[in-house]
């Protein structure tokens, strides 16, 4: 799906406070023609959260609708697996629809992009963090000289660029960091951000699996070999460009598709992009509740995640059940697929794998 037909936005629910907001008052001058709706909370629309009515309209209201609201609580939690510290969100729910999110666990059966337009507070949290934080002591898993926060945890940032400033703040934030990276994982190629010049402080990770297990899971995003092609063009921008191999489903010829991505990502980028290179390695993990959800509106994609015959029930950190590969198999199987990497991209170091 080509970026520009992502969004369309004509309905816009707003907290009171927003207009007060620079970043506010510019998002709504862009939409002049869309019915604004006042909601006491972003987090308190009816019509839009917890409404299994909603399930039908799924992808129009994603294209269609847009909240915004000021974003509460400004703290910073300790993270220590692909970044270390997990920033307060510029942003909640998105406008793709991968059949495996987990924000509808939490949000409900419609989660269209929720903007926060006090991006100024939430900088000013992560540049107080980060100063108190002093040098990263040794080199880790995740970065050998930074401390590196993760900025688009419930949503995707690359896609919220095409609406507002916010991750054009972030960029130039970081590029003023001396001890510190900003970080994101993405579905979608957002050329824009090619020049906003991060000078090597933000780290961006494109998602890749299998492309046509992605355009089975993946509903709405950029196609595989887009992302891949757009490796270079970032390293070039300045960006640190790692890749997510996230999810990993598995079933009936899971390795051979999986050995075709990395030879097609190997014969695609550059000597530069291979020696930067990093990945994250992150198995499925599904849920009852997004199962039934799914069959509400993209049963097929079911076929895939639901697979009960290999997966457990595990509590999350979160408290929730949630379903994954079970134990005694999943170890063998990602020692597999650590295999097939590293016998197909060996320059590939394995940041983190779950």
């Amino acid at each position: 799906m080509a970026l520009r037909d992502l969004i369309d936005i004509d309905r816009i629910f707003h907290e009171p406070a927003v207009a007060d907001f620079h970043r506010g008052r510019e998002i709504l001058a862009r939409y002049p023609n869309a019915e604004r709706i006042e909601v006491p909370s972003h987090w308190n629309i009816p019509e839009l959260h917890g409404n299994a009515g909603s399930v039908e309209d799924w992808v129009r209201i994603k294209r269609s609708t847009l909240v915004l609201g000021v974003k509460k609580g400004l703290a910073l939690r300790p993270n220590g697996r692909s970044a270390h510290f997990i920033a307060p969100s510029t942003s909640n729910g998105c406008a793709m629809s991968c059949a495996y999110c987990y924000v509808p666990r939490r949000k409900g059966f419609s989660n269209p992009i929720s903007l926060f337009v006090n991006v100024e507070a939430v900088c000013a949290a992560i540049a107080r963090h980060a100063e108190k934080q002093g040098p990263l002591p040794e080199p880790d898993q995740i970065d050998p000289e930074a401390w590196v926060y993760d900025l688009g945890e419930n949503g995707d940032l690359s896609v919220d660029a095409m609406i507002c400033g916010n991750v054009r703040d972030l960029v130039a934030l970081f590029r003023g960091l001396p001890n510190a990276k900003g970080s994101f994982a993405t579905k979608a190629v957002n050329r824009d951000l090619l020049a906003y010049d991060p000078q090597g402080r933000t780290r961006i990770r494109f998602s890749l699996m299998p492309a046509r297990i992605a355009r089975a899971v993946d509903v709405r995003t950029a196609p595989i070999p887009e992302r891949i092609a757009a490796i270079d063009d970032f390293v070039r921008a300045g960006y640190e460009v790692h890749v997510n191999f996230s999810p990993v489903i598995l079933y009936e010829g899971w390795e051979a598709d999986w050995a075709a991505l990395f030879d097609a990502i190997d014969g695609t980028i550059s000597d530069a992009a291979k020696g930067q290179l990093a990945c994250e390695i992150i198995m499925l993990t599904h849920n009852a509740g997004l199962h039934e959800v799914n069959l509400g509106w993209h049963p097929k994609a079911e076929d895939l995640l639901w697979r009960p015959d290999i997966q457990e029930t595990k509590r999350s950190e979160g408290g929730g059940d949630n379903l994954r590969y079970r134990a005694g198999w999943k170890g063998k199987w990602l020692a597999r697929f650590k295999a097939l990497l590293a016998e197909r991209m060996p320059y590939c170091r394995v940041r983190y794998a779950f």
